[in-house]
């Protein structure tokens, strides 16, 4: 029954969000960070979730849908799937784009299905503040001060980076988690 209930606000945040999921708006948030910018010029590849839905009481659910581009070019069709149990309390909704440092990286994530350990972290970058979150919690600053991607942790591990910027909702939360990703070629 709780999880119906939580599927069904992931669902709903999804609806609500959906008027703003427009690929380029969100790849155009990425490329205006300084902290995007570095990965956009490295990156082998990426895939962009212009809305990924949360939501969690003890037990929590995400899910998004998103595109795959290699070149600038999109090559395929993608979602997100997150599964967590914990301290939760809340929804969001979130942009996310994963970074493949090199062909390796790129055909690992698009062989099918793939996942990211518990373990896996992401960088939160909005305008004007630069923020650290995984999928145990979070952690912000904020600041005038220049900052490189080193020194926000932002850099690839195991070939992959992944970026968010929030959306909207209030999400409480110290909860395991971990997130597959499906692809189908285009």
């Amino acid at each position: 029954m709780r999880f119906s209930l939580i599927l069904g606000f992931v669902v709903g945040v999804l609806a609500f969000t959906a008027q703003a999921d427009d690929y380029q708006e969100t790849i155009k948030t990425f490329r205006s960070s300084d902290v995007g910018k570095s990965f956009f010029s490295s990156a082998y590849g990426y895939a962009v979730f212009p809305t990924i839905g949360k939501g969690g009481i003890g037990v929590g659910a995400a899910h998004g849908r998103g595109q795959v581009y290699r070149g600038g070019v999109v090559t395929g069709t993608t979602t997100m799937t997150q599964l967590s149990v914990g301290f939760q309390l809340g929804g969001q909704a979130y942009s996310q784009i994963v970074f493949f440092e090199d062909k390796r990286a790129y055909e690992d994530f698009t062989s099918g299905n793939f996942e990211f350990a518990a373990g896996a972290s992401a960088i939160a970058i909005t305008a004007s503040a630069q923020a650290s979150t995984s999928t145990t919690g979070t952690n912000a600053s904020t600041g005038t001060h220049s900052t490189t991607t080193k020194q926000l942790g932002a850099s690839y591990t195991k070939g992959l980076a992944v970026l968010t910027v929030a959306k909207g909702g209030l999400m409480y939360e110290a909860s395991l988690a971990g997130q597959k990703y499906t692809f189908t070629p285009k």
